[in-house]
C-alpha cells in the first residue's frame, strides 16, 4: 500500500523559475570567470548518490579539458551543482561549456535511468574586476558545512578544485564570506542572466 506522507508534502521547489534572460553571446567568450549553478530536476537528491556525484565530478573534468576551462572550486550538493571555472584560452566558450556538460550528462542519466537530470534553467554570473574569486571559491567550498552536513569542507567528498591554486586555498582552510547576488536583499535577479549586482561582504 501507499504511503500518504508524500501527499502531505509540498512539492519540491525548483531553484529558478523566472525569466531567463541573457547578454550576447560575445560576452561569454575569453578568459573571463564565471560562477555557475545547476539544480536537478525538481530538486532531486541525486547528488547524495555516490556514483552519480563521481561520474559528475569526472564528467565535468573531461568537459572543461575539451572546452579550454580552469575549475578553480566545484561542489556536488544533493540537489544543486555549483562552479567556478574560468576561460583559458581567448575563444573558450562559457555557453557552449556548460551546455555541452549539461546535455551530455543529460543525456546518459536519462538513458539509465529513464529521469531527467537537470533543470532546464540555470544561473550564471560573470566576476568582474571587483569580485574576489578566492569568496567564490569560499561560498562554493563551505555550501556543505552550511547546509550541516559536515563540520569542515574538508569531510565533504565531492568538492575541490582541478587547479593548482584551487587546492592550494582550499588546503589554506581561510574561508571568506561571499553572497551571491540572488539571495541579496533588494536584489532582483533573472534567472540565466548575469548578475548586474555583486557584493562582497566582510
Amino acid at each position: 500500500m501507499r504511503s500518504t506522507t508524500s501527499k502531505l508534502l509540498p512539492p519540491p521547489r525548483p531553484c529558478f523559475t523566472r525569466k531567463n534572460i541573457r547578454l550576447f553571446a560575445s560576452r561569454y567568450l575569453g578568459r573571463n570567470e564565471y560562477f555557475f549553478t545547476l539544480c536537478f530536476e525538481n530538486r532531486r537528491r541525486y547528488g547524495a548518490n555516490r556514483r552519480v556525484a563521481e561520474w559528475l565530478i569526472s564528467s565535468l573534468r573531461k568537459h572543461a579539458l575539451a572546452w579550454r576551462f580552469h575549475i578553480h572550486a566545484y561542489c556536488i550538493m544533493p540537489d544543486h551543482v555549483h562552479i567556478l571555472a574560468s576561460g583559458a584560452a581567448d575563444g573558450s566558450n562559457a555557453m557552449a561549456f556548460i551546455e555541452s556538460f549539461k546535455q551530455a550528462t543529460a543525456r546518459t542519466f536519462t538513458q539509465r535511468t529513464n529521469r531527467r537530470l537537470w533543470q532546464f534553467k540555470y544561473y550564471d554570473h560573470i566576476l568582474r574586476n571587483r569580485d574576489s574569486a578566492d569568496r567564490v571559491c569560499w561560498y562554493i567550498w563551505m555550501n556543505p558545512v552550511r547546509k550541516g552536513v559536515c563540520a569542515v569542507p574538508s569531510e565533504y567528498p565531492y568538492l575541490g578544485s582541478f587547479t593548482e591554486i584551487g587546492n592550494q586555498l582550499l588546503r589554506s582552510f581561510t574561508p571568506l564570506i561571499w553572497t551571491p547576488p540572488w539571495k541579496q536583499k533588494g536584489v532582483n535577479v533573472a534567472p540565466g542572466s548575469l548578475a548586474r549586482h555583486f557584493r562582497a561582504q566582510t
